[in-house]
């Protein structure tokens, strides 16, 4: 998949495999390899900017944790995060229908 078609959507994509479990970074580059089938196999370049950005305006909280005497930083939603998944999910169906619609017009 070209890096230019998810401009603008990575933080959707984060926040959404954030929604049912917290997860430190490295993970939260699995979940989104695994839940595309390999699409979003993306560098900890992209997704640690996008972990700290999202924290920094308060949609996702973060905790430090010990595993294995390795510290990870676990991040979670915040309730704003919630608020603003479920905003950007009806954003996205509702693009995607447009877009759905405007090639099923083209051909």
């Amino acid at each position: 998949m070209r890096s230019g078609a998810l401009k603008g959507h990575l933080d959707l994509l984060v926040l959404s495999v954030l929604h049912n479990a917290p997860a430190h970074g490295y993970a939260v580059i699995h979940r989104l390899a695994e839940h595309s089938g390999g699409a979003f196999d993306l560098p900890e370049g992209t997704i640690y900017p996008a972990l700290y950005r999202l924290e920094r305006t308060g949609l996702l909280a973060s905790d430090e944790s010990v595993v294995d005497g390795r510290r990870r930083r676990v991040y979670r939603l915040t309730p704003a995060g919630e608020e603003a998944l479920g905003e950007r999910v009806g954003e996205w169906e509702q693009f995607a229908r447009s877009v759905a619609r405007t090639l099923a017009a083209g051909t």
